[in-house]
């Protein structure tokens, strides 16, 4: 049988006679929408779906032996074969296919000149092929690919890359891996190569007798890219990770890192996922740093836990849960030593909370130990807090639903009971002790169109008990403190145009008039007050304390106006201006120890003003001005640049006068060098602007008092098309006199692994918008992506 056109082979009994059945019940059948073709079928519709046979001359018989002649091909519902020329067994599903021969599997291509395949087993042997891999974009070739079955396959004299191979030349990607036999699993997702070598450039850079690396994002257990690092005082870093993925909901990393002056430091995290709480934990222990002579140890644990489904079960309503945040190290130079372990154990304050919370409908509660591990420096010691064990809190607030319950009036109380203890030595006088309070409020809030007016009232209860007695011999005190509150403001609009663009306009006078009577705190210990930053949310509060263990005689008026255009549009507001400043009615006789009595009637001004006309442009201003001076004393102006993705300048001057002055700019730009290629000035989801790219990365501040550059990261990206370089130079300030510096150099083989050290976590936290050139997780490919 000879057919010169295309011919439906297989199919014909399998999909065309059974037409006639299909159609006396096509009206029952039912049709869901779905934005998505199939990826997978289940295993019975495999062994049912139809194979489908053409070419430009076939012979043969069905069922049996065919041979197809001329742009012969042979496809299911997830492979494909082309060849020139084509003999397939319909019985034994056995199939050989010579001449530019092309096989698609679920996306994967490969292609050489010879192939001997079963279609249904998917066991066969390809001949010098060529193939591209779906989920990685990986490419290679080979002296022959032996197909084991559908997931398995092993590739003999391999190379492989995610580098694209070039039309009508010969492929010599940037980066490469060459082994005497590759393994690919698509079960593990995981590809093992046996007398590897990784080759960059054309240089070999790391060999090993067996490694493996990814065919997708799955977590697996193996090795991880080695980190090496320089610094200036612990010397050379080196970090060999292992992984153990032990199961779907929980992990173990290991790092272990030598530390060329100081030793090995034995580093863990460990991960969990449950239904109803999740944490991790990370520890490290170096045993005898030799620049310290002694042992070296930190431990980080964070818990979050969901009790409610324990709570209903024993009858009880509403939610519960468990927070725990403990942090620990061996001793107080861990924060200088170790400045890039985990953030929460870079910091001089470490805490460290235990805390049970929960909530029925307006009310909320909660009981935790709250303490602090302080690490001193005899150049610059600091006060710790105190610590609060236990501290029992409950509250209550009715949301916007029970409104109507009250008519519009918000009531509002707050009970607290905390024990306070921190170590004699940092007592300064003031004794541990005891403090439970109650503060009670009612506001009501009148809102129309134009206006607002608010008043409202608070009752302060707090009572003491100490350990030891006060300077009076009183050994208990107590306090009741009435405030009173009026807030109110107006809101015009208008329409304008400034600059040839339409605007709304408004203008918004604001007046807060607070009172509190004065009672005499003096004697009371400081166990958590503090001064609040002056700022426009703070100028409309009744007390300038943080904390409870001070509030303020406030008998003051704050006067405020702020004006606003947006964009009729779509109301995005492009314009901000403010103005406000406080007076006071009477001295302000509460302070905070070691303070003064407030005499000055007006306060500061603050002035702010924030400016982005474009989405590419920011301004944003604040100052302080202080009258009796009549200049600032604080001032804070950023500007940003933004024009385009991977393209940031941010710039920042800070002023606290007689304190600090600081310049702060930040950068990711791409740079034009006369070697570099041209790239497309658009950039696609996922990735940067184009290959043959340099990038300029950095952070500088500079202290104008010191006149030194305090912290500094600074260098390039090079983004090659399928892979990534990094250089970056970080100096980081340690203390007044000493800084570390350390150089990271990072070599990222898309698809493939890292090698280096990372910079990535570097820059994210001082490069203000950073990106990342290549995004961390892209949506898994469809094989119809490589539909042929």
């Amino acid at each position: 049988m000879a057919v010169a056109a295309r011919w439906l082979g297989t199919c014909v009994a399998g999909g065309l006679l059974g037409m006639s059945a299909q159609a006396q019940t096509v009206e029952t059948l039912q049709l869901r929408p779905s934005g998505q073709l199939a990826e997978r079928l289940d295993p019975g519709a495999v062994q049912e779906a139809p194979t489908f046979v053409s070419g430009d001359r076939i012979e043969g018989q069905t069922e049996a032996n065919t041979v197809v002649e001329g742009n012969a091909e042979l496809r299911r519902h997830n492979s494909v074969i082309r060849a020139q020329r084509l003999e397939y067994d319909a019985s034994t599903g056995d199939s050989r296919a010579e001449g530019d021969v092309m096989v698609n599997r679920n996306g994967d291509r490969f292609s050489g000149p010879e192939l001997r395949l079963n279609t249904d087993t998917f066991k066969g042997t390809f001949f010098q092929p060529s193939f591209q891999l779906l989920n990685t974009g990986g490419q290679g070739d080979a002296s022959r690919v032996d197909f084991l079955d559908k997931d398995n396959a092993v590739a003999y004299d391999a190379r492989y890359s995610t580098c694209p191979r070039t039309p009508g030349a010969d492929w010599m990607p940037a980066w490469m891996v060459r082994a005497s036999k590759i393994e690919f699993d698509n079960v593990e997702e995981t590809g093992r190569a046996t007398g590897g070598v990784l080759e960059f450039q054309g240089v070999p850079i790391l060999g090993a007798p067996y490694l493996t690396f990814p065919l997708s994002d799955t977590r697996k257990s193996g090795f991880l890219p080695p980190s090496i690092g320089l610094d200036s005082i612990s010397g050379l870093e080196v970090t060999v990770p292992y992984y153990l993925n032990l199961a779907p909901n929980h992990d173990l990393t290991l790092y272990p890192t030598l530390l060329s002056k100081r030793g090995v430091d034995l580093g863990a995290e460990f991960r969990y996922l449950q239904p109803d709480f999740n944490g991790q934990l990370r520890g490290s222990y170096m045993p005898s740093d030799r620049l310290r002579n002694q042992d070296r140890w930190g431990y980080s644990l964070q818990h979050l836990q969901n009790l409610a489904g324990a709570l209903n079960r024993a009858g009880g309503r509403g939610s519960l849960g468990l927070n725990l945040n403990l942090n620990r190290v061996s001793d107080d130079d861990y924060w200088r030593d170790f400045p890039r372990a985990l953030p929460t154990l870079t910091t001089r304050l470490l805490p460290s909370d235990a805390v049970l919370s929960g909530g029925s409908g307006a009310w909320s509660y909660s009981a935790g130990a709250y303490t602090w591990q302080t690490l001193q420096d005899v150049t610059a010691p600091i006060t710790p807090p105190y610590d609060r064990i236990p501290s029992l809190i409950a509250s209550y607030g009715p949301g916007e639903a029970e409104g109507g319950r009250w008519q519009g009036i918000k009531p509002s109380l707050y009970l607290e009971h905390t024990r306070f203890e921190r170590d004699l030595r940092f007592a300064t006088g003031q004794p541990n002790g005891s403090r439970s309070m109650a503060i009670a409020g009612l506001s009501r809030r009148w809102r129309q169109p134009g206006w607002f007016i608010q008043p409202g009232a608070k009752l302060h209860l707090t009572q003491y008990q100490f350990d030891q007695p006060l300077s009076n011999g009183a050994t208990s005190a107590s306090r009741a403190l009435p405030t009173v509150s009026l807030d109110t403001g107006l809101v015009f609009e208008r329409d304008a145009r400034y600059f040839g663009r339409n605007f709304v306009q408004t203008l918004e006078p604001r007046a807060y008039l607070t009172w509190t009577p004065f009672r005499d705190q003096s004697l009371l210990p400081n166990y958590d007050s503090a001064a609040v930053d002056f700022n426009f949310a703070s100028i409309f509060s009744d007390n300038v304390f943080g904390g409870n263990d001070r509030i303020t005689d406030s008998r003051a008026l704050t006067v405020g106006v702020s004006s606003r255009l947006l964009d009729p549009r779509d109301g995005a507001e492009i314009v901000r201006l403010g103005l406000a400043q406080r007076y006071l009615l009477r001295d302000q006789n509460v302070f905070l120890p070691g303070g003064a009595p407030v005499t000055e009637r007006f306060s500061d001004v603050l002035l702010a003003a924030r400016v982005q006309w474009t989405p590419q442009w920011l301004v944003d201003t604040n100052f302080q001005y202080n009258p009796t001076i009549k200049d600032s004393v604080r001032t804070t102006l950023l500007t940003r640049y933004m024009p385009g993705p991977y393209r940031v300048l941010s710039a920042a001057y800070r002023l606290q006068r007689g304190s600090s002055e600081q310049f702060d700019v930040g950068w990711q730009w791409p740079l034009s060098l006369p070697w570099s290629d041209d790239a497309p000035a658009r950039a696609t989801p996922g990735q940067a602007l184009g290959p043959g790219r340099w990038y300029s990365v950095g952070r500088i501040n500079y202290s104008v008092p010191d006149r030194k550059v305090v912290d500094l990261v600074a260098g390039f990206e090079y983004d090659g098309g399928c892979w990534i370089g990094r250089i970056v130079l970080e100096r980081l300030q340690r203390s007044a006199a000493t800084a570390a510096q350390r150089i990271l150099f990072q070599l990222e083989f898309n698809g493939f692994s890292r090698i280096g050290s990372s910079p990535l976590q570097t820059l994210r936290d001082n490069v203000p918008r950073y990106q990342y050139l290549r995004e961390e997780t892209l949506p898994s490919p469809s094989r119809f992506q490589n539909y042929d």
